[in-house]
């Protein structure tokens, strides 16, 4: 296959949905379709003692939630599938948002019966900032839950975005019959099944057979929705979905296998190619002949033998490959990589070459941060990978003396993760995590101890926000940090941070200094 040819059969996008929606069980389908695992797993299910094959972290399976984004490829066909599955608990948001930089479209998962949740808002949010391609699958048809017509109404209204249904239920709950396909003119029967997939009868809406496979009501009834939907909402247009203004929704049940392969073929047809990514010192465009990419995510011990980090990095242009010398633009030196991997959750696999779109696994020894470029020779510097401002804070203390190296580590790498941030404070020298949610502080202490063997205690801290600051004016700046010496910390690049204690304070300090520059995200 040529360059291009290649480029073109790639499909990359992220599953984001409010927790509990069952965005990991259809990661899970799509993987069974793909035949790239045998037997699906569900997330919460005692009986079924294998777990999700996207949630492989220790802690993920306990709490039968996904703590960190994993990457997933296989291929369909003719088509190479690269899923980022993503975390929904709000408090691993951050990770979620950094992965959106590194896909080229994405699909929402909403559950009938609550609708949209405030997640799922925050994050199409991020979406409609970037004009990424969005699609919806509306779960759990197999419980009772809102009227079709509602939801609809529902997600034009919150996800601000025009939506045109391409499958429409049939009842649901206990009543539940399956769907009609509009975008193939298909009736898909419901039997439910975990791991077998339904039949599809290929059938016109108005075609007489309907009444023999659903009943009479039921046919009627459907007959009069598919003609409410033409009138109602446009006809599906691929160039409005590409531009990021129209979402095509179907229905189904992830867990029931069912609406899956609908969804799934529909995507591959649809969905965007990798596409042009914007670069501070240009567009980059993926069929140019020489490799960049860069490093949205780190992550410590995906094995658990080896303490090896891993950094991820999204191909933007051209062909990367294995043993060949690429320059890593923040330290202007070249390296080569003998090691690549592809990944199935923490699987992996050696690969000797990959293309725009894919997601490479780097070995790391620390030479890696969260927006690192690579690329053939050129200087180029990818944009839009922001830290954003904690909003808890905890001082972490030791509470094991003879493990504190392990515990430096460990700190060291959960931090370069982008799980969290540490702040050193200039007064008292001591440690500050810095996290968007309550549960962080959780998942940090338990991987220290199990991954680590070191042990942290959190002791209470009295901050409201930390911000970066800056200034040209530097005898100001230098007055400003001696008069806030017991505020004034270090990020771990060694940037100044300012620790507010109130909002007060914070606005207090921007009237005072009217020359330094407060930042709420690391990206300035």
């Amino acid at each position: 296959m040529t360059l291009q040819q290649e480029i073109q059969r790639r499909r990359t996008f992220a599953i984001i949905s409010h927790p509990d929606a069952g965005k990991t069980t259809l990661t899970e389908k799509l993987l069974l379709f793909g035949g790239a695992i045998h037997v699906a797993g569900a997330v919460k299910s005692n009986k079924i003692k294998k777990t999700a094959t996207s949630d492989w972290m220790e802690i993920e399976r306990q709490r039968g939630i996904s703590v960190a984004t994993s990457v997933m490829g296989f291929d369909y066909g003719n088509y190479k599938i690269n899923i980022l599955d993503t975390p929904g608990h709000q408090d691993f948001a951050e990770d979620t948002y950094r992965t959106l930089t590194a896909v080229d479209s994405v699909i929402v998962v909403v559950d009938i019966a609550k609708g949209v949740e405030a997640q799922t808002r925050k994050l199409m949010e991020v979406c409609r900032m970037r004009h990424t391609p969005v699609m919806i699958f509306v779960n759990k048809l197999d419980r009772e839950g809102k009227d079709p017509f509602e939801i609809l109404d529902e997600l034009e209204e919150e996800l601000k975005v025009a939506v045109r249904p391409l499958s429409w239920p049939i009842d649901m709950g206990e009543r539940f019959k399956g769907v009609y396909n509009l975008y193939r003119n298909s009736l898909d029967l419901y039997q439910p099944s975990k791991q077998k997939v339904t039949e599809s009868v290929h059938l016109d809406i108005q075609s007489p057979d309907l009444k023999k496979h659903i009943g009479e009501k039921l046919a009627e009834k459907l007959q009069s929705d598919v003609e409410l939907i033409s009138e109602v909402y446009p006809a599906f247009d691929c160039a409005e979905y590409l531009a990021g203004r129209l979402a095509p929704v179907f229905f189904g049940s992830a867990l029931n296998n069912f609406g899956i392969k609908e969804l799934l073929d529909c995507f591959v047809e649809i969905a965007p190619s990798p596409r042009a990514i914007q670069a501070e010192e240009r567009e980059v465009n993926p069929y140019e002949e020489s490799f960049s990419g860069f490093v949205f995510k780190i992550h410590a011990n995906m094995d658990p033998n080896h303490r090896s980090c891993i950094a991820f990095v999204k191909v933007c242009s051209g062909r990367f490959e294995r043993n060949v010398n690429y320059k890593h633009v923040r330290f202007n030196r070249m390296m080569k990589f003998s090691s690549p991997t592809a990944f199935m959750a923490q699987k992996k696999e050696l690969l000797d070459e990959a293309y725009a779109g894919d997601i490479v696994g780097l070995p790391d020894n620390g030479n890696f941060k969260i927006g690192d470029t690579l690329t053939s020779g050129e200087e180029l510097h990818f944009k839009g990978l922001p830290s954003f401002s904690p909003e808890m804070f905890k001082y972490i203390e030791n509470a094991d003396p003879m493990k504190a190296k392990q515990l430096q580590r460990g700190v060291e790498q959960l931090m370069d993760e982008g799980v969290a941030q540490l702040f050193v404070n200039q007064f008292n020298g001591r440690k500050i995590i810095g996290t968007v949610g309550q549960l962080q502080f959780e998942v940090i202490q338990y991987r220290l101890l199990h991954e680590y063997g070191a042990q942290c205690r959190w002791e209470p801290v009295n901050l409201y926000k930390a911000c970066w600051i800056e200034s040209d004016d530097l005898a100001q700046l230098e007055d400003f940090k001696r008069r806030k010496y017991q505020y004034m910390a270090k990020d771990k690049e060694g940037r100044d941070v300012f620790l507010a204690e109130s909002n007060y304070l914070l606005m207090m300090a921007q009237q005072d200094f009217k020359n330094i520059r407060f930042h709420f995200s690391s990206e300035f």
